[in-house]
């Protein structure tokens, strides 16, 4: 029940923006919990990525008196990776096009994680 919740969520958050190309939500551990990803993209290695950038992300903001993370931007030339903290035991990941309106795909992406963040408390 929860899963199919989190999968409406992330396809919801898709079809909304259409910058947004795939999203996924991942555990700290980096277990994917839920995803909505074109087949060419491998579920597992984007969980690890994120979890990744996310222990190094907060260990950044922490070390250089940030305060808590609570998004990272990864900018290259086929589009950015967007990851925002859904509470404390998850994050959201989503691929955007190259030329996105970051402004819109960051307030979705927000209210994304806050919706899914109320499902995994």
């Amino acid at each position: 029940m929860r899963n199919q919740m989190i999968g409406s969520i992330l396809s919801e958050l898709n079809g909304t923006s259409p910058d947004i190309e795939a999203s996924a939500v991942i555990s700290l551990d980096g277990l994917t919990i839920g995803s909505v990803l074109p087949q060419s993209l491998d579920e597992d290695k984007m969980g690890a990525m994120s979890a990744a950038m996310l222990s190094l992300g907060d260990r950044t903001a922490d070390e250089l008196v940030r305060g808590s993370l609570e998004q990272i931007l990864i900018k290259g030339d086929h589009g950015y990776v967007v990851m925002t903290q859904a509470g404390k035991e998850a994050v959201v990941t989503v691929l955007a096009k190259p030329r996105a309106k970051l402004g819109l795909v960051f307030l979705d992406v927000k209210r994304a994680a806050e919706d899914i963040a109320k499902l995994l408390n």
